[in-house]
């Protein structure tokens, strides 16, 4: 929170609670991911942090994803500005994760923000105990990233 930009404001929402992608509930969605789509289309651009499992997006965060696309036709992410990051605890930080949401975002028409990347490494020495980022390059591009993710989203809405 501390790296925002001025006038630029960060709503964070737990993907807990959005239960296992059913296609036979896209008409009767359950109440998160309700709450989901329409934080994401109250929004004007989305930030995505996450991990790396098995060298691809966490499931809960395809999941939700998956969940907030549909029905075909009801897509919160149409144009939506987006901005990635991820941490793991080896050496290629998240990288991997990053280049299939990537994938996913040209199927959903979101416009991602290509730089910097925001890949922390070896992410356990860059936190410390209370979780605080503590790493000065980090920290760099990290907020780069934020500026760059507001100045697109001014840039799209005209």
């Amino acid at each position: 929170m501390e790296l925002l930009p001025d006038n630029v404001t960060l709503e964070i929402f737990d993907l807990d609670g959005i239960p296992p992608f059913n296609q036979n509930l896209e008409t009767n969605m359950p109440a998160k991911v309700i709450e989901f789509k329409s934080k994401i289309r109250e929004n004007d651009a989305l930030l995505i942090a996450t991990p790396e499992y098995n060298y691809s997006v966490p499931g809960v965060l395809k999941n939700a994803i998956d969940y907030a696309s549909r029905p075909y036709g009801d897509n919160p992410f149409n144009e939506k500005p987006v901005a990635i990051m991820s941490a793991s605890i080896g050496m290629l930080g998240g990288a991997r994760a990053q280049y299939h949401l990537r994938q996913i975002f040209v199927f959903l028409n979101m416009y991602p923000v290509n730089g910097p990347e925001v890949i922390v490494t070896f992410a356990q020495d860059k936190f410390d105990a209370n979780g605080k980022l503590i790493d000065d390059n980090t920290s760099k591009f990290l907020k780069q990233l934020l500026q760059n993710l507001a100045n697109w989203t001014r840039r799209l809405k005209g």
